[in-house]
């Protein structure tokens, strides 16, 4: 399970939180394991059995208020049973200044006292959304994911199969590279995966024959883009004699990534085949089954239709025979 420290939260700084701290330094090695957060409500009224000690506990107006006008002695009796739980970190919010009697709790218990000077609405925002890209499940495979007309396509094989060649020949029909040969997929609530480059490889795809070329400079930015949500898998198989492939696209496989079952079309490649077209249609067809329209299956009760019509004219027939 992934976690984060509260010294990590602190020093972050591409999210925007706008931290700092003000007691409870020795919580610093603190963990946080979860990506929601709580406000206490309730539990500073000394109501404890719902708190998640695990989560962070966000004070806002309400919170600081009620605290506030609270006597001191209550107030202090419910902020150290409150603190007894082992708690994560308390973060204010607005900037506002914390009572002396939360920040000598903090510091008897040493849990962290952090304060943000985002107003509580954009400042749960930004924290869930930061909590969740860290937290959530994460994985690396090895593949290519592009963007084939919205479609998350996350092409996969062995090694040399051709993946990038194809993920390549898409590029120039105007498609988007969001990762080659290692793809960082991260689980999102709530059953969506997303796709993303490593940091080293972004942009870069690597073609035997050629070697590492870049994809942004040699077609612009609008040939790539930073992360996709991965929509369907496409896994490229050597061709073999005697083997059966399906034909009528009846068979509905997954495959399964970080808990989460994704279609999964396998197409065997062999000289002749155009496997780019072939992925782009298969990006099509997925569009067309995400709007409740199955082509296999409607050319299958057609099928079946027509067979019926076929037995119940054949039926007839043989009675009308009988008859004479």
């Amino acid at each position: 399970m992934a976690e984060l420290s509260i010294k990590e939260l602190l020093s972050e700084e591409e999210a925007g939180l706008d931290l700092e701290l003000l007691a409870g330094e020795n919580g610093l090695d603190n963990l946080i394991s979860i990506p929601r957060i709580q406000k206490p409500g309730l539990a500073l009224a000394g109501y404890v059995t719902n708190l998640h000690p695990d989560r962070i506990q966000v004070l806002g107006s309400t919170e600081l208020s009620y605290i506030n006008q609270l006597d001191p002695r209550v107030a202090a009796e419910n902020l150290a049973n409150l603190c007894a739980l082992e708690i994560s970190c308390f973060i204010i919010t607005k900037g506002q200044e914390p009572p002396e009697v939360l920040i000598e709790e903090v510091q008897k218990c040493g849990i962290p006292l952090l304060r943000s000077h985002h107003q509580s609405s954009t400042f749960i925002s930004l924290i869930t959304k930061f909590l969740e890209e860290r937290l959530l499940p994460a994985t690396t495979i090895h593949g290519v994911l592009v963007d084939v007309l919205g479609v998350g396509v996350l092409l996969t094989g062995v090694s040399g199969i051709g993946k990038s060649e194809c993920a390549l020949d898409l590029i120039l029909r105007g498609h988007r590279l969001v990762a080659d040969d290692v793809v960082k997929v991260r689980s999102k609530l709530p059953a969506v995966l997303f796709g993303e480059g490593m940091d080293l490889l972004h942009h870069h795809m690597e073609i035997r024959g050629l070697g590492i070329i870049n994809i942004k400079h040699l077609f612009g930015v609008a040939a790539i883009r930073e992360r996709k949500k991965i929509d369907l898998v496409i896994e490229l198989v050597d061709w073999e004699d005697g083997e059966e492939y399906d034909r009528l696209g009846l068979e509905e496989e997954t495959h399964s990534l970080l808990g989460i079952d994704l279609p999964l079309q396998k197409v065997p490649v062999r000289p002749g085949r155009n496997i780019t077209t072939i992925v782009e249609v298969a990006a099509r067809n997925q569009l067309l089954k995400e709007m409740g329209y199955h082509s296999a299956r409607e050319f299958q009760d057609r099928l079946e239709q027509r067979m019926a019509e076929i037995a119940r004219l054949h039926s007839h027939t043989i009675i009308g025979d009988n008859l004479e």
